[in-house]
């Protein structure tokens, strides 16, 4: 069984994780230190988000040396020690690789910027204004405003889909293709055991700069990118042939590939993005990401898209982008959050859990004076922004992140949630979780297997895994009422706020129930 088929992958965001140079942020010495934590999670593997040199307009993914580590994070040297750490406790490591968009301080938009005619003069997407004067066409950027932005020595635009700071790369030309692929070539060369590609539908642009198309809404959007649909400034077929090149050098390392999907049609991109056996290992989209309800519908829907698609999906619930999912989904109700996050570990596919989903973290108030996140300061106070999902991770119940103050700030309802008192409780949401991940690891069926929808009263999600010798029936309830359903003829490896009769269980709300037919399931 392969360790990223079915894998539990834990995301780790740098700056928030752990601090050991008591300067208040993060480092990768932190994440180091506190890694024997994560391993006994159960999980597979870790995802290190952005540790590379950068301005930090976007938090290190405006990267300015694709080679390097910034010193706030530490060094190279670092880095392999934390690799070799992580091995040493059979995780597998993961890094986030921006090929996209670069910081506007790398060297080759230095470069790109200086002429219309030196080495790199199309190694980033420049247009000539219209004849007024204005941008090329309508591209709105996702943080707000124009997607282009004026150069005065080229004396024209250039392509931006994040902040200004962010130009986009020409992934068109053949030059920077092959430049991107010399730097994944220098993480794996150091051991590094495969790459999260930011917006990977992103990389390539429409030719001929066409306008997009306005989208029709009912309420004004809150932001200016939402007004159009997304037709010609991402997921251009012309993507999947540098994506097949990234895979077959990710696959001579013997390495993994997942990306991020950013797509109105989030499920049917993540299918065309990993169908086959030479695009990427897997994809992960916003679609359970941007939910704002936990209901049976949306699991459905996701696992469905799959069923007969030569693809391979992954979910997570949480990331450094959206609001945590104990808020976003479940109303800061630890017991709907649990249901939830029981779903998540049953799905099919790679399943991601981002830091403090383990311990049920909510989304953290962050007051506007200590707001950092470029959107969020851009949007306030429409509530849209990162910070909330970014605050540092909460190990005792006064903190323990830093000895200094922290770059972001704890929320006292993360410190009663703190990670000492959880491991010590084996009641907690992180015992709880730790318990799923350990069933899914030692179960064929979850890792591995089909999925099928079965009959079920309203309110209630329930399904079946199936592989070679092994089912396992899950039930959760959704809903706002007892139900009860007839047991399956084996016996349950977890019930929760549920009472199993001689031939059937009942289930309060956000209960739920896991039956496995083999013997050495958990």
């Amino acid at each position: 069984m392969s360790w990223r088929r079915g894998g539990v992958i834990y995301q780790i965001y740098p700056r928030s994780f752990a601090d050991s140079s008591g300067d208040g942020v993060g480092d990768l010495k932190g994440v180091t230190e506190k890694l024997s934590y994560v391993a006994d999670l159960g999980v597979d593997a870790i995802w290190l988000s952005p540790f590379f040199t950068s301005p930090m307009k976007d938090y290190g993914y405006d990267v300015s040396d694709y080679r390097g580590v910034d010193p706030l994070f530490g060094t190279l040297g670092d880095f392999d020690a934390l690799l070799q750490r992580a091995h040493d406790l059979k995780l597998k490591v993961i890094i986030d690789q921006v090929y996209s968009h670069t910081s506007d301080e790398h060297a080759w938009f230095k470069e790109s910027r200086a002429s219309r005619d030196n080495p790199k003069a199309d190694w980033y997407v420049w247009a000539d204004a219209k004849p007024d004067g204005t941008p090329p066409n309508n591209w709105q950027a996702m943080f707000g405003g124009c997607a282009w932005e004026w150069d005065s020595r080229r004396r024209q635009y250039y392509l931006h889909n994040f902040l200004a700071e962010q130009p986009d790369l020409n992934v068109r030309n053949p030059a920077v293709q092959e430049a991107l692929l010399d730097v994944a070539r220098f993480w794996l060369g150091r051991g590094v055991d495969g790459f999260r590609l930011d917006v990977v539908n992103f990389y390539i642009h429409d030719a001929q700069l066409r306008d997009n198309p306005a989208l029709p809404f009912k309420n004004v959007p809150a932001r200016p990118h939402q007004f159009q649909r997304h037709l010609y400034d991402r997921s251009q077929p012309e993507t999947l042939a540098f994506v097949e090149k990234l895979r077959t050098l990710t696959d001579s390392y013997g390495g993994f590939l997942v990306g991020e999907i950013e797509d109105e049609a989030p499920l049917k991109r993540q299918i065309e993005y990993t169908s086959g056996e030479n695009r990427l290992h897997t994809a992960y989209s916003f679609f359970l990401l941007r939910q704002r309800r936990a209901a049976p519908d949306i699991f459905v829907e996701a696992m469905e898209s799959f069923a007969n698609a030569d693809a391979w999906p992954s979910w997570a619930l949480s990331n450094h982008d959206v609001p945590r999912f104990p808020t976003r989904l479940c109303g800061d109700d630890e017991d709907r959050a649990r249901c939830v996050i029981a779903i998540l570990l049953c799905l099919r596919g790679e399943i991601f859990l981002y830091q403090g989903d383990e311990l049920g973290l909510p989304d953290a108030h962050v007051p506007f004076e200590k707001l950092k996140d470029p959107e969020a300061i851009r949007f306030w106070p429409a509530g849209i922004g990162r910070d909330g999902a970014r605050t540092p991770m909460p190990w005792t119940k006064d903190g323990g992140f830093s000895t200094a103050e922290p770059w972001l700030p704890l929320d006292p309802r993360h410190l009663a949630r703190n990670a000492a008192d959880q491991r010590a409780d084996p009641g907690s949401m992180l015992a709880f979780v730790r318990s799923l991940i350990a069933l899914r690891r030692e179960s064929p069926a979850l890792r591995e297997g089909a999925w099928a929808r079965q009959a079920a009263p309203a309110g209630i999600l329930a399904f079946e895994r199936v592989a070679p010798g092994e089912t396992i029936y899950c039930a959760f309830n959704l809903g706002d009422a007892a139900a009860t359903l007839a047991a399956p003829p084996y016996p349950p490896r977890r019930l929760w706020r549920g009472r199993l009769a001689a031939d059937a269980f009942t289930l309060d709300p956000c209960g739920g129930a896991i039956f496995a037919s083999a013997g050495d399931a958990g």
